[in-house]
This record gives structure tokens, sequence and C-alpha cells, in this order.
């Protein structure tokens, strides 16, 4: 990946690849999770604490059945079913995990089950020569495979189930006499056909077992796991106008019945009621949006905000840790930073509120109906009361109580002629150079 950032903590759709994984383990509730680490594991560590999960290092990357038997020890007591991923393989689905292990407890019960796909391009994968039931015929290293056998589209994905009661006696006949002189996990497939146990195979899309080994793979993951969720985000009753171009996060809450018009982007944090209208090209991140609101175009919902029911934040309005009530309105170019707005209040055009002095932030507070004319700065901390008016071009600094009109400008002088005469000095002294 070229970066300071260990692998697997590479976000996809603002989540760490690692955390898709775990998410998909766990909701098949496994005994135990361990994950082998090699360097950088400072990094993923924490992440793994808290998803439940136990760490074993492998200080010498010595290949994948290598890397498995680092777990050996920590598994010595266990007695069941073992299934091995690959923390950046992330988008395997809980229920092709499920199948895996359901094929490794099948009537015949083989002693590995490997999950495979057949990718446009095999590139660099292992190759499984099956028959036609599935078994196992033969597995190979694509550096050690023969050209016939780099043939065959059936690629190894490197995820197994296999029994405890196999794994360990199996691993432990593992050899390193090949191309690369390393402990290939795949190898346990050949050791045990060498004493007529058979293993067997199972499909799934290429697109859940692609692997990230650079930003590019990233990226075209991250796409995949994009796709995924904007046809289930319409599968859920939410229109997409250009689905290609909303992109969301792992955590993204949406109801059914809003529209979500192109070039939005979901942050982490966001919640989404019914019947919501997002407009083009807005931004939410950290925010909560109530039924039948409208967001934007060229909206930005910053960490905090909150958008009541019905509530309008219009084109070119930043809001942040603010909440708006419900019906309030906030249409054009302005900021709402650490407000509190209430139902029905109107925010006039190019409104601020100026929430921060440099060291501290203040709140401001505006009482439901209240009306802040065009351009006008509210310095906090203040309060507008209910229903007050505040003219505009105004700097407020002081509170209005409710009801009243507030005025904080220069007063505006006129005086006759004055233009005219202007233009014809300046003219004048123009043409005397």
């Amino acid at each position: 990946m070229k970066s300071d950032l260990h692998k697997v903590m590479h976000p996809i759709a603002g989540r760490p690849m690692l955390a898709h994984l775990l998410g998909g383990v766990r909701a098949l509730g496994p005994e135990r999770t361990i994950i082998v680490l090699g360097s950088g594991r400072e990094q993923v560590e924490p992440l793994v604490a808290s998803e439940g999960g136990e760490t074993v290092v492998q200080e010498q990357q010595l290949g994948t059945g290598h890397a498995v038997r680092q777990a050996e020890a920590m598994l010595g007591g266990f007695d069941g079913d073992i299934l091995i991923l690959y923390g950046d393989t992330p988008l395997v689905e809980p229920a092709t995990m499920l199948r895996m292990l359901e094929r490794l407890n099948a009537d015949d019960a083989p002693a590995v089950v490997v999950l495979a796909s057949r990718p446009d391009d095999p590139r660099n994968y292992g190759r499984i020569i099956a028959g036609s039931d599935g078994t196992i015929e033969k597995m190979v290293e694509h550096k050690d495979a023969t050209d016939e056998e780099r043939a065959v589209d059936l690629c190894n994905s490197g995820l197994m189930a296999v029994r405890s009661a196999d794994l360990w006696p199996l691993l432990s006949g593992v050899e390193n006499d090949n191309a690369s002189g390393e402990y290939y996990l795949p190898d346990i497939v050949m050791l045990a056909g060498g004493v007529d146990r058979r293993s067997a195979v199972i499909e799934t899309g290429p697109d859940e077992v692609a692997g990230i080994n650079s930003r590019s793979e990233l990226a075209a993951v991250e796409a995949e796991w994009q796709r995924r969720r904007r046809e289930q985000a319409m599968a859920d009753g939410v229109s997409l106008v250009a689905p290609e171009t909303v992109w969301f996060s792992n955590d993204t809450r949406i109801g059914r019945d809003t529209v979500v018009e192109p070039n939005v982007v979901f942050g982490p944090g966001v919640t989404i009621g019914e019947g919501v209208r997002i407009r083009g090209f807005s931004h939410i991140e950290g925010a909560t949006v109530a039924a039948g609101a409208e967001i934007g175009p060229y909206a930005r919902l910053r960490p905090g905000a909150e958008i009541g029911e019905k509530a309008k934040v219009g084109n070119f309005v930043e809001v942040k840790k603010s909440r708006l009530g419900k019906g309030a309105k906030a249409n054009h170019l302005s900021y709402i930073g650490d407000a509190e707005v209430g139902a029905g209040a109107n925010i006039g055009a190019g409104t601020i509120t100026c929430n921060y002095d440099g060291y501290f932030k203040y709140g401001t507070n505006i009482g439901e109906g209240a009306f802040i004319g065009s351009n006008s700065a509210l310095i906090a901390p203040v309060s507008i009361g209910a229903g007050a008016i505040v003219g505009a071009g105004s700097v407020v600094t002081r509170d209005v109580e409710a009801d009243a009109l507030a005025l904080g400008r220069g007063e505006q002088q006129v005086k006759p002629g004055w233009a005219a005469r202007f233009r014809a000095a300046m003219s004048a002294k123009k043409k005397r150079g």
C-alpha cells in the first residue's frame, strides 16, 4: 500500500477493512476470534480488542500455513470448526462463511472446505482442479503451476473451513519445498488426499473474495461495497436519482421514501428519517435529519447537527452542533454553529452565528417563530426571543426579548447630488493628468 497505515486499517466506507470482516464473523457467534499479526501490530491490536478478538504474533513471515500455526497453542483445547479468513479480504458475507461450515459438516465430512471464485482475470491466484461434484483433485499455487493448470479459471480465495482435529495434524506435515520457500496453507488439501480424505470446494462471486494489496484494489473494493449499499438502500424504499454518484458510510441509516439527488456524500454517523429530500452536492456527517426535512443543494451538515421535522437547510448553508426545530428554515448562504433554533424560525440569507472568539465556543438561542433578517451577525452568547425580528444587516451583541425588533446597524445618510458632483470632479482631475 506504500503507507504508514497498516493495510488492514485502511478504511472502506469509513471503517477499517478488518472491522468489516470482524463484523461479519461476529454475526456467526464464534467461540473465539484470533487475529494473526506481523509487523505494525501496534496499530491493529486496539481494533481487535474493541471487536472482542485476540491476537497472536507471527514473528517471521514464512507463509500462510506458518501463519495459521501461530494460533495452534491458543486453540490447543478447542474442539470444533475453524474458519480461516484474511484481513485484506473484507467483503465476505456471513452467509458465505456459514455455507463453508455447513459443507464441512455435510454427510461426506470433507477434511477441508475451500472457498473459490472465477474472476475475469485469474492473475496470480492459485488454481483448483476439481471434479463435477466439487471434490478437489489438486490445488497449486500460480508460481508452481503448469501452463495447463494456469488455464483453469477456478481460483483459490485462500479462505477455508477445517475441523480443529484435522487442521493441526495436516499443518504439521506441510513443507516449504516450493518456488517461494514458504509453508503454503493450501498444501493441507493434498496432504488430506494422501490419507484418503477428500476435500471440497464451494464457489462465490469474485467481488466477495477480492483481496486488497494496493490503493487501486482498495478503490475497487470500495466501489463494490458502495454498489451493494446503494442496491440495499433502493430495496429498502430510498430513491437514488443517480445511484453511482451517492456515497455512503458503513453506518448510514436512511428512512423509506427519502429521495437522494446526485453527488451526495454521507460521512459517518448519519441518520435520515422518512420522506426527506437530500438535494444535490450536499455533504452530511454526524447528523440527524427528521422526517420531511429538505437539505441542500450544496448544504453541509457537520457533527452534532439535528434537523427537525419539515425543516429546511438550503444552498450553501453549513450547520454544526446545532438543532433546528420543526419547520425552521435556513435557506441561503448561512453558518449556524452551536445554536438552538426554535420551530418555525426563519434565518435570512447570509446570517452568521459568531460562535468562536479564538479560544472558546459560545451558544446562540433563537426562539420559535423568530425572523432573522439577511446578512445579520449574531455574536454569541446571545438569545433572540420567540417571535422577535432582527433587521437585515444587524450585528446583534445583546439578548433580544420576545416579539421585539432589534436593529444593530449604522444610520443611513443620503446626500442628494453628491455622486454626480464626485464624478465630475474626478473626471476633471483625470484630464489634468
